[in-house]
């Protein structure tokens, strides 16, 4: 078959392997939502613990002084390829879907002839999908009636979702803070797991994790070079999610979510 139906993956899946996966999966969700906001907390570090424990590196052995200069002068730097920090605060800002387009483009096969694409996959499953979704109606020649879109990297296309959610449904689902601003897009990465499993079984969840990595580095490469402000956004609930995009929960795992649109500083430009 040269299209494969999305659950054909389910015949080739241990049960044991899957129910394993889903388990450990659901231990690293969060709920977000208003009527937990008073029962719910997620550590009870104070803000100096925090301050000192995060953004830090980690040495092994920091009171003995072996260490080696690293000579990197400052012109040096500025010709590495490294991702723009993450938007602060979105501001409201029109968008082009030919931007969006451009965007992804570094993501589908590279010639009509071959599957590999811009990332590397263990195996070539792939199991990483990519729902695209539009967060504002300010998304200029926008080419479909729905709100998400799901690439299909091979055949270079759009598939549309079918789901009937509004902008405020997927917006609810996705944006737990409106101290983040007005981000125009929403990329989620999403694992299908019957796909992800079959072959490497628990191994496969870990290389999910690496491929995930690598779309949404090669997002934020691509997105500097466009001029769009990123943010990837963990703040949201599975189920909630999968419920915007109009997903079966039990078969699809949201990794991450990538916040794309304009930063305060193009407000004037």
């Amino acid at each position: 078959m040269k299209n494969i139906p999305h659950d054909y993956y389910l015949r080739f899946v241990d049960a044991a392997v899957y129910a394993a996966v889903i388990d450990f999966h659901c231990k690293g969700n969060f709920t977000f939502h208003k009527a937990f906001r008073q029962c719910t907390g997620l550590h009870s570090l104070s803000e100096s613990q925090l301050a000192q424990l995060s953004g830090n590196e980690l040495a092994l052995y920091p009171d003995m002084g072996l260490t080696i200069d690293m000579k990197i002068s400052e012109r040096d730097r500025e010709k590495w390829l490294y991702r723009n920090e993450s938007c602060e605060k979105f501001s409201p800002a029109l968008l082009k879907f030919e931007e969006v387009e451009k965007l992804v483009s570094p993501l589908v096969s590279r010639t009509a002839e071959t599957h590999k694409r811009g990332y590397p996959s263990g195996g070539a499953l792939y199991p990483v999908e990519l729902f695209i979704c539009k967060l504002t109606d300010d998304i200029g020649e926008w080419p479909a009636a729905g709100h998400v879109l799901h690439l299909l990297p091979n055949s270079r296309k759009f598939e549309v979702m079918q789901d009937k959610s509004t902008i405020e449904n997927i917006k609810s689902a996705v944006l737990t803070s409106e101290a983040i601003g007005s981000p125009s897009l929403a990329i989620v990465y999403v694992v299908y797991l019957p796909k992800n499993l079959f072959k490497y079984r628990y191994r496969g969840y870990r290389m999910a994790l690496m491929e995930v990595g690598s779309i949404y580095m090669l997002v934020e490469v691509q997105a500097k070079q466009l001029g769009l402000a990123c943010r990837p956004w963990s703040a949201y609930t599975d189920t909630m999610l999968c419920k915007g995009l109009g997903l079966n929960p039990a078969l699809f795992l949201p990794m991450c979510v990538h916040l794309i649109g304009k930063g305060e500083q193009h407000e004037n430009v």
